[in-house]
């Protein structure tokens, strides 16, 4: 809602001064190709009549929580604790921006510094930075910090990787002349045997992601292998939870880790606020992006916290620099590490566990019923993706009809994969819900579905 004190009078007076007839030439140097065509408002609103219509066009959305949901697909409906939104609400933190006079600003460094040791932890990596800006931007980053570290112009990427994500290392890829060669997935798990032949010393890196983005497991100690053999760096975007159940990857030999901190303790909200995080080896700190927090004593040996890495130190190498990032999601970085602060590590394995138990058990009453089937034999956590016996759009809106999110259809991301629904399961799916998507799905009608009009995805 905007309220727009300007008055045609006031606008014609500012005009004047600055010797423009009308708006449009304040704009005039720009061109036209480049221009957004014009938008026809309509007429403006009193404020009670607009806050009426606000409410109206509220009122069509539905939460989550008023649906049975099986929807992932890199946003998770996950329990978020009282103590988390508690904590960023206090003003001492949502009204403090990043940190410049940084030492003045004790108790954000500590709880940055926090979030970098509990990250560290979970990625099993030795340095982790103050966070970034989400999941996908974090991946970009880590490929550029490949491209640095090594001089190399190309970077290998895993088809199994979030297809948005995709598009967000060819965007920066593209502003920074690297070259990105996606690696064909095989049963929904990155083929390695394709890794190891597209691999030559032209590569920076290999990007995967723990789980895919169809649910799957990845090999990572095998893939970590195969990209060292060829001199560049293993590179990794993980689900934090999943870190808690599985091998991490720092164990598994990869170098970078990087993800989307929205599992912990943030909702979903359309999509964002989210926060990113990275964590390296050792020996790539002086590569990383962004701001590092560390540890240190004053003159009067008390224990202190400074900002040990940040931006201006890639101000002054220019066009030397990882990154152009000038700052970092810190309310966000805040949430996620009070939410870990809280659950503790067997806390996060419960959840990581309980969503994994809940998905096999769907998994197996799913592909149970006559024309459902798993689109792969890979082992997966808590997504997977089911196969329909017909458009997977349409099945799902006919369970929209009967108040279930059954997931994504994944024709919305790749035509030949029309019949095919990738499903989620977290903690906050009850069995109830459970039993309410297999009763909903059996009672479909199979042959009045319409047919997926494209081949399949091998």
């Amino acid at each position: 809602m905007a309220y727009l004190p300007n008055r045609d009078a006031d606008r014609d007076a500012m005009l004047e001064v600055v010797g423009a007839a009308e708006v449009s030439e304040l704009f005039a140097t720009i061109p036209d190709s480049l221009l957004h065509p014009a938008i026809e408002l309509p007429p403006p609103l009193g404020e009670q009549d607009l806050v009426a219509e606000l409410e109206g066009l509220a009122a069509r959305n539905r939460p989550l929580s008023g649906l049975d949901n099986f929807l992932g697909a890199g946003v998770y409906r996950r329990f978020i604790p009282a103590i988390v939104r508690g904590t960023i609400s206090r003003p001492e933190f949502y009204t403090a921006y990043t940190p410049y006079q940084a030492e003045a600003s004790q108790g954000t460094l500590q709880t940055i510094f926090e979030f970098q040791s509990m990250i560290c932890a979970l990625t099993g990596l030795d340095v982790a930075n103050a966070s970034l800006y989400d999941g996908a931007t974090a991946a970009a980053e880590a490929m550029m910090l490949a491209v640095q570290a090594t001089g190399r112009d190309r970077i290998a990427v895993s088809g199994a990787v979030h297809p948005e994500t995709l598009r967000v290392l060819a965007t920066f890829a593209a502003g920074r002349a690297v070259n990105v060669d996606v690696i064909p997935s095989r049963g929904d798990v990155t083929d390695i045997d394709a890794v190891r032949a597209a691999l030559d010393g032209r590569h920076a890196g290999l990007l995967v992601q723990q789980p895919t983005f169809f649910g799957t497991l990845e090999s990572l100690a095998e893939l970590a292998d195969v990209v060292h053999s060829a001199g560049g760096l293993a590179l990794c975007s993980a689900d934090p939870l999943a870190c808690a159940v599985l091998v991490d990857p720092g164990e598994a030999g990869f170098d970078v880790c990087v993800g989307d901190g929205q599992p912990l303790g943030i909702p979903a909200s359309f999509g964002g606020p989210h926060v990113g995080y990275m964590a390296v080896r050792q020996s790539l700190v002086r590569r990383m992006p962004g701001r590092l927090v560390g540890i240190t004593v004053d003159d009067a040996g008390r224990r202190a916290y400074t900002l040990t890495l940040q931006t201006r130190e890639q101000h002054i190498r220019r066009e030397h620099a990882t990154s152009n990032i000038c700052t970092n999601h810190a309310l966000m970085a805040l949430a996620a590490t009070v939410y870990m602060a809280h659950m503790g590590a067997g806390g996060m394995r419960n959840v990581a566990t309980l969503s994994a138990q809940r998905a096999h058990v769907l998994a197996d009453r799913l592909s149970g019923i006559s024309g459902y089937s798993l689109a792969s034999s890979a082992p997966f956590l808590w997504e997977f993706v089911l196969r329909c016996p017909g458009d997977a759009a349409s099945v799902a809106a006919r369970l929209r009809g009967q108040g279930i999110v059954a997931g994504l259809p994944l024709g919305r991301v790749d035509e030949r994969r029309a019949d095919q629904l990738l499903v989620c399961c977290t903690e906050m799916t009850p069995p109830s819900a459970i039993e309410h998507f297999v009763a909903a799905l059996e009672s479909l009608d199979a042959t009045a579905l319409p047919a997926a009009l494209t081949e399949v995805a091998v």
